[in-house]
């Protein structure tokens, strides 16, 4: 899970970069670098967790981050700024 919520964050940093320029994009590829890339970093925060309730605690926030992604990209692709084909691996 560690390699692929890294590869995750790869993923979104390459993407934000491909963005167009402007201000829309702008501002929700910043929102997508540090939702997309706080997966991987709070993954690994939970695997170093000093209880199970720590855990969960810490995978939980795993999983608003991972949802926030969601929505960002969402974003893009409604707003018309990337087309659905160039997200679709990447969302599922």
């Amino acid at each position: 899970m560690k390699r692929r919520t890294k590869q995750f964050a790869l993923r979104i940093i390459r993407l934000v970069e491909s963005l167009p320029k402007g201000r829309t994009a702008n501002v929700i590829g910043q929102q997508l670098l540090r939702s997309g890339t706080s997966v991987g970093a709070n993954y690994r925060a939970a695997c170093r967790a000093k209880s199970n309730a720590d855990f969960i605690s810490k995978t939980r926030t795993v999983e608003e981050e991972t949802d926030e992604s969601l929505y960002w990209m969402e974003l893009l692709i409604e707003a018309e700024i990337v087309e659905y084909t160039q997200l679709d691996s990447l969302i599922k």
